[in-house]
């Protein structure tokens, strides 16, 4: 257990070090620049060699790292394992500043995905992203990461003497009701590039140096195991920066084999990944094309390639509620440090077939780790993940996965510790077959 509690650890750190999808990717290539990888370009010529390490960055929010492996790629294909570095948050939006009653100065902001909305009232909230800045180079302005750090705005609660029936539930309106505050404010406030003067601060630049901005909200509560065992571990973004971690040190400690591996972390799943860097865009094909193009194969040879790859679509699943028990499947009911589960859907929300479904589960079989099956209830319309929108980009075989968690999309999601070293086991032994 002393092992699976330092890895859950280091995952902590990681989800702690990736306030915004930005970061994530910044955390993820600096982990593989500690471990030999070398980056690329899209714009430059790729020189491609055997058991070499590599990565290359979309839009700054994304990251796709693979190792050219000893194999003819043709005829061993590639072993990927597909992630999403975004989550539910909460996205600033232009000329952001409101001020409330002469008193307030608010935050504008629009729902970024699916979070449960509740849960981020009454939090210790800062902001963090990326800002354009202006150079001389007008079609390639700067990018630099933003981080406030500190709690600098919060979403207060109505009280529950001005709203009796608030345990009985209530309709949240996001353009009025989740609106953060930021500061106090007198008769003499101008509220004139507010925001922009704290991150121009925050960053050391001057504020006209910035043309635009991408930034969110985020809760700055530390994660933390708990349970009387330290078995869960509690901390928001593990959907799906837990996936990320794991499929991470994954390609990092496996060895090289025959097969060309590769780790897929996109962009935007949490808003139909419909992006340039999402898994809808023909981002990922085209670099495994061009890594075939640079081992000398022609497109016969990529075509065969793919016939003989297989992708495991890693999304974290949805666990058991002790309280909510008739909310999960009558027979496929997924519980935390049990196993990974394997998800399945009849509408082909997930890609899981019976075929792929052997391939994970000898996987896991062979190391040892427990496996789970999630099937949602036929009355109830499940999510989907970046397994079946991948599968529309690129003919391979796939399988979706994911660890039970509690409280998927909530500001704070509880997982296990042996789920996720599991998971991390599983993805290793792939990449070594």
């Amino acid at each position: 257990m002393v092992r699976e509690k330092q890895f859950a650890y280091n995952l902590i750190d990681f989800i702690d070090n990736s306030p915004s999808q930005f970061h994530a990717t910044n955390e993820v290539k600096k982990s593989l620049d500690n471990n030999g990888f070398k980056e690329l370009t899209f714009s430059d010529k790729w020189n491609l060699e055997k058991s070499g390490k590599y990565y290359v960055i979309k839009n700054g929010s994304a990251i796709v790292a693979f190792v050219i492996g000893n194999g003819n790629i043709e005829e061993d294909g590639f072993k990927l394992v597909g992630a999403h570095t975004d989550s539910p948050t909460f996205r600033i939006k232009p000329n952001p500043e409101i001020i409330s009653e002469k008193s307030y100065l608010k935050l504008n902001t629009e729902v970024y995905g699916g979070p449960i909305l509740s849960t981020w009232f009454d939090r210790p909230l800062s902001i963090a992203g990326r800002v354009a800045i202006k150079t001389d180079n007008t079609l390639k302005p700067k990018e630099v990461l933003v981080d406030l750090k500190k709690p600098i705005v919060i979403i207060p609660s109505l009280a529950i003497h001005m709203n009796r029936k608030v345990n009985e539930g209530v309709n949240i309106n996001p353009q009025t009701d989740t609106l953060p505050i930021l500061t106090v404010i007198g008769e003499e406030f101008k509220k004139d590039k507010y925001l922009i003067n704290i991150v121009a601060e925050n960053i050391g630049i001057d504020a006209d140096d910035i043309m635009e901005l991408d930034l969110f909200l985020y809760n700055t509560e530390k994660g933390s195991l708990i349970g009387a065992n330290e078995e869960f571990i509690s901390i928001g973004k593990l959907d799906n920066l837990a996936m990320v971690h794991a499929g991470l040190n994954g390609i990092i400690d496996s060895k090289v084999g025959k097969a060309t591996n590769v780790l897929a972390c996109f962009d935007n799943e949490e808003v139909g990944s419909r992006t340039k860097q999402g898994a809808a865009s023909p981002m990922l094909r085209t670099i495994l094309e061009r890594i075939a193009i640079s081992l000398g194969k022609n497109k016969e040879d990529f075509y065969r390639s793919l016939s003989n790859s297989f992708i495991i679509s890693a999304d974290q699943a949805h666990a058991l509620h002790p309280n909510y028990p008739d909310k999960n499947d009558p027979t496929n009911k997924p519980i935390i440090n049990k196993g990974t589960a394997i998800k399945i859907s009849a509408n082909q929300a997930y890609t899981s077939d019976s075929m792929s479904i052997a391939v994970y589960e000898s996987i896991c079989k062979s190391e040892n780790i427990k496996v789970q099956k999630f099937v949602n209830r036929s009355d109830e319309k499940g999510g989907s993940t970046i397994g079946p929108i991948s599968s529309a980009q690129l003919d391979i075989s796939s399988v979706d996965i994911g660890n039970p968690i509690l409280g998927m999309h909530s500001i704070k999601e509880l997982g296990g510790v042996k789920d996720h070293y599991g998971v991390y086991k599983s993805f290793k032994k792939f990449y070594e077959i």
